[in-house]
């Protein structure tokens, strides 16, 4: 980090002293015997940890006038600037200036789709990325990188619910579309404690991403960006954790189909050891059909939908009628149920406790080499010696 050096003595004192900030009291604190900091450029204030470009934007709003001041409202307010002054604001302790830019970066935000430059809106236009090259868009995914990763930070440093919230479902809309930004989100919910972002996050990768190699890896885009990956010893034992509960709740529904209350029509005109046989049989059927089996081991609602899709189209042919619906229902409301498990506020829950005696089950799901295997078991120090 730079070192802001900074004659404050008599050129700031006045306006850094006002809003109750730190600066209030540190024109006034007895200075003993040494000389007084502030006086000349030979014996300055020295300020570490901020960068001279950041406190420069910081200084800019203090002194600015009203017809500067209103550019931070409109299309063409300079983000970074905005972030440097809530920040530095933040940091000593100026309320009123952190609100007022905090406002603004959130007008910012709501004003546009996302929080990018010009040239790099256009990663996420549609047809406008089939002109981009893939070095532009990969310099305009980093650079958006940046600017969504400060944007989440301020808005966790500066406790502002609104810009979280509103950073969080962006984040949400991204990694959907692209897994550098689930491995982004990912980091950034663990770094910064983010329940209601890092369940998400975490599903999105199981899903979409490679986890069983630790280290740096190499992601592929939609339009041909290769950009690096990134995945700790930590991050790979939640995503196991998910990913062998995820593979159970699916084995347990395999194995045993949804149950129904048989229609009293049934007992009726209908056998019902018959029917229920029916059920059971389409259910094995369909649950092993090429279709259900060409999605994740941890997709469990995707396979049950799937399912559901089957039945809908040719259900089970030896079923009364109100048994078929009674199967649906009995169906749906399996789905929802998984859905209330692995719902993004509560899933964290799905990645932690994992029972490392199962990591050999789950791994046995994983399409990776028996060496790999090996390195991903000693790297975690589960087990000592290689698996046989």
């Amino acid at each position: 980090m730079e070192v802001v050096f900074c004659w404050l003595k008599t050129r700031y004192s006045i306006l850094l002293s006002r809003d109750n900030s730190s600066f209030s009291t540190l024109f006034t604190l007895p200075q003993g015997s040494h000389n007084v900091e502030g006086l000349s450029d030979d014996n300055p204030v020295i300020l570490r940890g901020d960068k001279s470009s950041e406190f420069r934007h910081f200084l800019w709003a203090l002194y600015a006038l009203p017809p500067e001041l209103q550019v931070v409202n409109s299309s063409s307010a300079d983000l970074t600037q905005l972030i440097d002054i809530a920040r530095i604001s933040n940091k000593y302790s100026f309320k009123s200036l952190e609100t007022w830019a905090l406002d603004a970066v959130q007008e910012h935000v709501n004003r546009r789709p996302s929080p990018h430059h010009s040239s790099s809106s256009s990663f996420f236009s549609g047809n406008e990325t089939l002109n981009t090259s893939p070095t532009q868009t990969h310099l305009a995914l980093i650079e958006n990188t940046e600017q969504l990763t400060r944007l989440i930070q301020l808005a966790q440093l500066c406790n502002h619910e609104r810009l979280l919230n509103s950073m969080i479902a962006l984040l949400r809309q991204l990694m959907s579309r692209s897994l550098h930004y689930a491995y982004l989100s990912m980091a950034l919910a663990d770094d910064l404690n983010l329940r209601s972002l890092r369940g998400a996050a975490y599903l999105e990768v199981m899903q979409k991403g490679s986890f069983t190699s630790l280290g740096r890896q190499r992601g592929t885009e939609e339009n041909g960006v290769d950009v690096p990956l990134q995945i700790t010893p930590a991050q790979q034992v939640r995503l196991l954790s998910g990913y062998w509960y995820l593979t159970r709740t699916w084995e347990r529904f395999r194995s045993t189909p949804p149950t129904f209350t048989h229609a009293p029509s049934c007992s009726a005109t209908w056998h019902q050891p018959g029917c229920t046989q029916a059920w059971v049989e389409f259910w094995k059927d369909k649950t092993k059909g090429e279709a259900v089996m060409s999605l994740g081991l941890a997709d469990v609602i995707g396979r049950l939908r799937q399912v559901q899709k089957e039945y809908d189209r040719s259900g089970p042919t030896y079923m009364a009628h109100d048994c078929k619906l009674a199967a649906r229902r009995s169906l749906t409301e399996s789905i929802g149920a998984v859905r209330s498990i692995i719902n993004p506020t509560v899933v964290v829950r799905l990645f932690i406790g994992f029972p490392l005696v199962a990591l050999q089950k789950i791994l046995y799901h994983c399409t990776v080499a028996t060496h790999d295997i090996c390195c991903i078991l000693l790297h975690l120090e589960v087990l000592k010696a290689p698996m046989i």
